[in-house]
């Protein structure tokens, strides 16, 4: 359904993957790079009736086994993946014609969801982060900075980003005042959402995600 793209990202280039037409929706990678299920999730977007995409934040690697997973996403550059985003979201706001973009993120994507959310206030007006992960220490976004509705999206029995984690960034966020709404689904396990691994998908807690998600992007964009 969807085309590889390249577009600008702060005096570099940035390739992508981007399909439909419509309210511009970022979708931002797990750990695992821009595979085939990411680029499903952009066509699933796309013929619900936005215009997504999906920036290659690894710049053409990936892996298939958590330990290249987990030295791509470690080795990657922060400061480069914010350009990239931004690019993209300029890109989504050209395709679309609208100023404001919602942008939904899985795992890693989950976390950088809510960071270009805070660099990006001014273009971002809605965030869903699954089972968001911030695994740098540096990386902690300025969470005053956020503007958008923030509905995230958490599995019971995660390691990374269990209840408690959950709880303690919805109390957080609204303690400073921000709209944020962050989802347990019960008895589910991370990557809940991710259908090409069996082991951990849960079709009741994804469609239900899917769904609000949608209704989130919906209403805000």
């Amino acid at each position: 359904m969807g085309e590889m793209v390249t577009f600008t990202s702060n005096g570099h280039t940035c390739d992508g993957y981007i399909a439909g037409t419509g309210p511009g929706v970022l979708v931002i990678q797990e750990w695992w790079g821009l595979v085939p299920h990411i680029k499903d999730v952009v066509d699933r977007f796309a013929a619900a009736g936005f215009t997504a995409l999906a920036p290659d934040l690894y710049h053409g690697e990936s892996s298939t086994e958590p330990d290249g997973a987990g030295k791509l996403m470690m080795a990657m550059n922060l400061d480069q993946a914010g350009k990239d985003m931004s690019g993209a979201i300029a890109l989504l706001q050209e395709r679309s014609g609208r100023s404001k973009v919602g942008v939904v993120g899985y795992c890693m994507g989950g976390g950088l969801a809510l960071f270009i959310a805070s660099q990006r206030p001014d273009a971002v007006a809605a965030a869903a982060p699954y089972y968001g992960v911030i695994p740098w220490a540096s990386a902690q976004p300025d969470w005053s900075a956020i503007a958008a509705k923030v509905v995230g999206e958490y599995a019971e029995f995660d390691d990374y980003a269990g209840p408690a984690v959950s709880a303690a960034l919805q109390a957080q966020l609204r303690e400073l005042g921000k709209d944020a709404t962050l989802h347990v689904h019960m008895g589910t396990h991370h990557a809940f959402f991710n259908d090409a691994r069996p082991e951990v998908y849960d079709e009741a807690a994804a469609t239900e995600s899917f769904d609000r998600t949608l209704d989130l992007f919906r209403t805000t964009l």
